[in-house]
Parts: structure tokens; sequence; C-alpha cells
């Protein structure tokens, strides 16, 4: 594994030198990938899985040498929340840089024995937002919906108030207001607490007008179903941009169709919020001792550690913050539904601000326990040289006339993706890791064949199957599941030969990693049999064995 490391970082050291990574809009992802396709000598393979109700391409690039469907799989799957744009661009840039690297000799021999599934965009509606005139984060795609459930849809949206393009904040005073300024620094809000003698003087909400009069701003505007909120597992039903029901969009549906279709899938690795990379999920008992499982099962958790401290050996997971899974998302669907080992990552977040020791510093900022997380954030960017915040500027709000009210606050997109300067290093830091995971799959060989003859035209067959990767052919999880197959060892013979002892079919639950099963048959006749061994996942070897 570090070998392979080594090797792809020689190969691509001098490409990313000149490789300036910035956020693409889907027309622009749709041509990249197109070229990376046209540019890949076979490897890689492109294809539009279905389009969005927006009209939009759902892409998945495939990637690998010889008969792909064979070789053990990683699926990548980027933009599932709409707003984290990075995701895709990790996506993407794996892609380049990946392809960029498979002269190599050993990324070659990685490619001719895995293959590679890579959906960069799952929410391109949503992350269209961000190249709009009218900016704002949003997760939902391009499905109308009537979140409000007053049988109007999509009646009440944002609106630019001081026409700066971005959709922020806005705060009224008001004296029965839960909100206040922050001690530290009074662009940032923070909610009244009223143990400790605190007393509001801030409404606030989103930017907009209350255009139906229910005393509620922006609650059904522009983005419908959210892809990371609608799949199967755990549902949010009756929330706001969950749909009707789960998978009732065109791109869920058709990734879990088409994933299902790719039994050779051994491991789920997700670019969204959830961070079981950087905190591996627990096992706990209470939740996986009743009927419908709802915690990590015991075996996976330990796979999941040593996969987090394989990611924290290419990725930094200093200051990560903790990032739960939530309902009805894409990595829990991975991981109960589907039965692989199922991983995710946001990719980046906001480094730890930490005041600097001098006496410069001391005096600037306030104690220690003054900050949150809102300042701490606004104090790196500024060191940074970062423009994340929009000041408070007071406006006519014909909502609340005679008061004082100001649109203003943090601007959409910059707290979850990072500058244009760290994106490189952190695509780069997780290509690594993907190579790294890809390098300790489970892998099948056959091992210590050996065909004795036992006299009267029969032989006694043997093989040692193994499986020589780091993760066992099926997880805990993918036992209690129909749709990962388990390892099938058959014989075939030709119609001269006869199995005297042994069956045809032999069905081995699992292989752990570096174990070994021997399986025997006897046989009569003359000439040579055929030995089928593996499973999709752990991969396929066929030999011939000489009577």
């Amino acid at each position: 594994m570090q070998k392979i490391l080594s090797c792809w970082l020689a190969s691509v050291l001098l490409a990313s030198a000149a490789y300036a990574q910035e956020y693409h809009n889907h027309e622009q992802l749709s041509q990249k990938l197109k070229s990376l396709e046209a540019s890949s000598a076979g490897l890689a393979k492109l294809k539009s899985i279905t389009k969005t109700a927006g009209g939009k391409d759902i892409w998945l690039m495939e990637i690998g040498s010889g008969d792909r469907a064979q070789h053990p799989a990683i699926a990548v799957v980027g933009g599932v929340e709409g707003s984290l744009l990075f995701s895709q661009e990790v996506a993407v840039g794996f892609i380049e840089k990946l392809l960029a690297s498979a002269k190599n000799d050993t990324v070659k021999n990685l490619l001719a024995t895995t293959t590679f599934y890579v959906y960069p965009s799952m929410s391109p509606d949503a992350s269209e937002q961000y190249f709009a005139s009218v900016k704002y984060e949003r997760s939902g795609n391009a499905s109308a919906t009537d979140d409000d459930r007053d049988g109007k849809v999509n009646e009440d949206p944002f609106e630019d108030l001081n026409g700066d393009g971005l959709i922020t904040m806005i705060r009224v005073e008001d004296v029965t207001g839960k909100w206040k300024t922050h001690s530290t620094d009074a662009r940032v809000m923070v909610l009244a607490d009223a143990t400790k003698g605190e007393r509001g003087s801030y409404q606030l909400y989103t930017e907009g007008i209350d255009n139906d009069k229910d005393e509620l701003y922006n609650e059904d505007g522009e983005g419908g179903i959210h892809f990371n909120k609608s799949l199967t597992y755990d549902p949010p039903y009756f929330t706001p941009g969950a749909g009707e029901h789960p998978v009732s969009e065109l791109e869920n549906r058709a990734l879990v169709d088409l994933m299902y279709d790719q039994p050779n899938i051994f491991a789920v690795v997700t670019l969204g919020p959830a961070n079981n990379l950087a905190e591996p999920w627990k096992f706990d008992r209470s939740k996986t001792s009743t009927r419908v499982i709802a915690g990590i099962l015991e075996g996976d958790s330990k796979l999941n550690k040593l996969v987090s401290d394989l990611y924290k050996k290419s990725v930094n997971t200093k200051d990560a913050p903790a990032a739960a899974a939530s309902k009805g998302d894409f990595v829990q669907w991975a991981y109960f539904h589907y039965a692989r080992l199922s991983f995710s990552t946001p990719g980046w977040w906001v480094p730890k601000f930490e005041i600097p020791k001098d006496s410069a510093s001391t005096k600037k900022y306030k104690k220690k326990e003054d900050k949150n997380t809102d300042v701490d954030f606004i104090r790196w960017a500024e060191k940074e040289g970062l423009d994340v915040f929009v000041p408070w500027k007071k406006i006519n709000h014909p909502d609340f006339v005679g008061k004082n009210v100001e649109v203003g606050g943090f601007k959409p997109f910059v707290k979850n993706n990072p500058p244009a300067k760290a994106m490189d290093k952190a695509t780069n830091d997780h290509t690594k890791f993907l190579l790294a995971l890809a390098a300790i799959k489970p892998e099948l060989e056959l091992l210590n064949q050996k065909s004795e003859s036992l006299g009267n035209g029969i032989s006694r067959i043997t093989v040692t199957v193994h499986n020589k990767g780091l993760l066992p052919a099926v997880a805990d999880i993918a036992a209690r599941n129909y749709w990962v197959k388990l390892i099938n060892v058959s014989l075939t013979l030709d119609k001269d030969q006869s199995l005297v002892s042994g069956k045809n079919e032999i069905i081995l639950n699992n292989l752990m990693p570096n174990e070994s099963q021997e399986v025997s048959w006897l046989v009569k006749g003359k000439g040579t049999v055929t030995l089928n061994a593996g499973a999709p996942q752990i991969g396929l070897k066929k030999i011939s064995i000489t009577l």
C-alpha cells in the first residue's frame, strides 16, 4: 500500500503543481468529465444514468482496465448535499489525478484489479444555485413542492432585499426577540440564555418577505426534494425536502437501481455532511439487538476504525467537527440497506482559530470563553484574507413597518466550502486515501492447487481459497442482506469425467482478512477440469487443473 502511494505521489507531483481547481457549474463539470474520458485511453467510461427534474445529467465515470465488472470496486459519490460544492470538486479531482497517474506501474496494476465508480454530483439542480444571479445555499432539486402544505407550490421564496445577489439574514429589533449580539463580535447573533440572566433583543429571519402572510419566512421557495434526505433508511416522513415517499426522485432511483446492479462494490465513500472517517461509528449493542438494526455491527465498527486510521494517514482530521448521520441520508442507506462498508466525509472543514500568543493579539481578542464557532470562523477568515460576511445594513421592510430592520450575515457557501487555495491539497489528500482504501480491498487468490492420483482413474483435487486483502469478503451487515453475494466455488467437468466425492458447488460464507479455506474433490476421468471461484466484491478467479 505504501509503495502504491509513494509511486502515485511521484507521478503526479508535476501535474499537481500546475493543477488549479475551481468550482464548476454543471455545464463546465460535464465538459470536463467528457474531456477526461476522451483522453483516458479507454480507462474511463462516462455515461448519464438519468436526468434530474431540472434537466441536468447525473454522471457516472467508471474507471479501471480489463473486465471492470469482475473486479472489486469502490463507489465514490459526491454532491449528495447540494450546498457542498467542494464534494463534487473532490470527486472530479480524484478522477483527474487517478487518470494522470495511470501509466505508473503500481497504479496501472491497481486499476487492473480494482474498479472505481465515481458519481461526481447527485444534486446538480441544487448546486447550480451557487452560480445563479441570486446565490443561496440550496439542498433541493427542481421538483416543485408544497413544503408548508397549504395547497400552493413555491409561493414563498427568498428575496434579495439589499440587491447584493446574496441571500443572508434579516434581524429585527424587538424586545420579545430570542436573539442578541455576541459580546465579542456584534456582527454575530446568538440565542439569549435566560438561565444566565440574558435577554433577547432581536428576531432573526432568512432574507425575504412573508409572501403568503402565514408569519413564516421563505418556507416554501424553489428547491424541492433533497437527495440526502430521501433515501429508504429511516426517512424523515412529512418534513420539507423529504418528498412524498423515499426514492421519489429520478436521481435517487437511478443511483439506487444501478448500484444494486453493481454487486462488485465492497465499499461506498460518500462525500457529504456526515463524517465517520474522522470519528468512526461506535458499536452500541442496544442498537443492534432490535428487529430493525439502528447501529453499526461490532465487526463492522472495527473495520470503520481501521479505515478511519487509514484516512487519518492521508488527511489531517484535526479540528474536524462532530458530523453525525441524518435521517434518510445516503451514507446510512449504503450501510443498512445496501449492506456495504460505508464511509463519509465532507472533505473540508474550517480550521480552528487559535488566538496568537503575543501582546497585540491579547489586546485585540477577548477571553477564550467569549468565543463561539461563528466568531472563530470570522477571525480565521480575516486572518486568511477572506471576505465571508455581509455587514448589517438598515432597510425598510414591508412586514416590519416602523421597526429597525437590517440585512446582513454570513455569505452563502463560505462555511462549508474551502477557498480555492486549499482545494488542491484537499483533493490530493483524498485521492491518496481512496488509493489506500483500494489497496486493502478484499482480494481472492487460489493457492496450493494440486491433483493426486489415487488409482483406478480417480484423482483428488485440492485448492486453497485465500483472501489476501485486509478487508473481509463479506461485512457483518452483509451477512443479513440478500444483495451481497457469498463466495461460490464450483467445479466444471466434461462429459468423460464424473464427481466421486464433493459438491459441484461449494458456498463459503466469508473469508476474513488473510483467511484461507481448503476445498477438495474426488474426480474420476482424465483431462482437465475447470475451477471457478469468487464473489463480485472479492474478485472472480478461474483456473484449469489437469487430472
